[in-house]
């Protein structure tokens, strides 16, 4: 059975920074894209990365570039998202996210396996 346990949210101050990571369990994470998600409650689920099945291609929303870096690390089979500068408004619930391919990579539909999302809270 595929699975994406993700962990490693948590309660942080504005402007501190937090690594979530996405493991693996029941198949290989390096032959996926993988991709992570937000979401608040009300709103759409928002594509904030992907990264490519050998690491080699990232991508990010517009709202995360420049503070957030997606990375795998194979031998773990676990990818992460490190989160730095953070803001109120990436209080969220984040998920990753497997696809075998697909287009545009930020947008939910393309992914078929989900984690259950853990919850970062950024708060003074």
């Amino acid at each position: 059975q595929l699975q994406l346990v993700e962990s490693g949210g948590g309660l942080v101050q504005p402007g501190g920074s937090l690594r979530l990571a996405c493991a693996g369990s029941g198949f290989t994470l390096d032959e996926y894209i993988i991709g992570w998600f937000r979401q608040v409650p009300g709103k759409e689920r928002e594509g904030v990365s992907c990264i490519s099945k050998d690491g080699d291609l990232t991508n990010y929303g517009e709202s995360v570039k420049g503070r957030f870096t997606v990375s795998r690390d194979s031998a773990k089979n676990t990818v992460y998202l490190q989160m730095s500068s953070l803001k109120p408004e990436d209080t969220a619930i984040y998920y990753c996210a497997a696809t075998r391919w697909g287009y545009q990579l930020l947008l939910p539909h393309e992914y078929d396996v989900w984690g259950q999302g853990t919850q970062v809270t950024v708060s003074s």
